[in-house]
């Protein structure tokens, strides 16, 4: 049975096979269906994102789906940027502009208490979704370090560690990230389910 990973994000993609265990799974992406159109996130929610994608890549393909939606929540700022992670800084998404805009918003400001979220859903071809979630506390520094992983994660350090994200081991991240919370909480809660298949 075919699980289309809803995503044409490369790093996401990278991370999900890295973590979850897909045993007997005939794994895609959305770039194994280039005809497919690329779903607008328009939802005010990583719920609501994470759904709407693995509901219309799931009817699309007629392929069971497993789609993610994930965000930096900082607690100043109101829990921006959060669904508006990728996009911060505008059009076109750059993770350079989206790093520096979120430097500048927390400029002089002591508290930078922030968390990664990470909802992830599973929908049937019929549209029949359910979603979990993983989060990671942590703190915003002042400057970028490291060069591994992608987006906020020279700037976030996890609750626990003195490292970023991006100086982080891969193999360290994918055990504590947001990510690697919900793809645990997915496999707990679904992997009889997806073994099925």
């Amino acid at each position: 049975m075919k699980l289309v990973i809803a995503t044409r994000n490369t790093h996401k993609l990278n991370e999900i096979k890295a973590i979850f265990d897909f045993q007997g799974l005939d794994v895609q992406s959305a770039f194994d269906f280039p005809e497919i159109p690329d779903v607008v996130e328009d939802a005010d929610t990583f719920v609501g994102n994470a759904s709407k994608k693995a509901v219309e890549i799931a009817r699309v393909t007629g392929c069971w789906s497993l789609a993610d939606d994930s965000g930096l929540e900082v607690e100043v700022l109101d829990g921006a940027p959060g669904v508006y992670s990728a996009r911060y800084a505008g059009e076109p998404c750059s993770y350079d502009k989206n790093n520096e805009k979120l430097l500048n918003e927390l400029s002089g400001v002591k508290n930078r208490s922030a968390r990664f979220r990470t909802v992830i859903a599973l929908s049937d071809p019929e549209g029949n979704v359910k979603t979990v979630e993983g989060i990671c506390p942590g703190k915003i520094i002042d400057e970028l370090r490291g060069t591994n992983g992608f987006g906020y994660d020279p700037l976030f350090i996890p609750e626990g560690y003195e490292q970023t994200f991006a100086e982080l081991d891969a193999s360290v991240k994918n055990k504590i990230s947001h990510r690697a919370l919900a793809l645990q909480s997915a496999h707990e809660a679904w992997g009889d389910l997806l073994s099925s298949l």
